[in-house]
């Protein structure tokens, strides 16, 4: 599944990262993917807690190898009507 919006917030700090979630998110249409890709694992449980269940849908959530021993997340994201 192609994601119309990548971001990748590896290395980055977790304010950052929940406030252009946030803003991206919100700008999106509906039916739009979002692939959010980050390392820091308090950013991923955040990430829940600051956008509204019911605007997105969970696509799916997996570990993925970036070459270094840091555990690397990739969250796709389907934003609802």
């Amino acid at each position: 599944m192609k994601a119309d919006y990548t971001l990748d917030f590896r290395g980055s700090i977790t304010p950052i990262t929940l406030l252009k979630v946030t803003q991206t998110v919100m700008a999106m249409a509906p039916d739009e993917i979002i692939e959010i890709q980050g390392s820091d694992p308090t950013t991923r449980q955040d990430l829940f807690r600051v956008l509204p269940e019911s605007c997105y849908e969970l696509i799916s959530m997996d570990m993925i190898e970036n070459g270094t021993r840091e555990e690397c997340y990739r969250i796709l994201l389907k934003k609802r009507a």
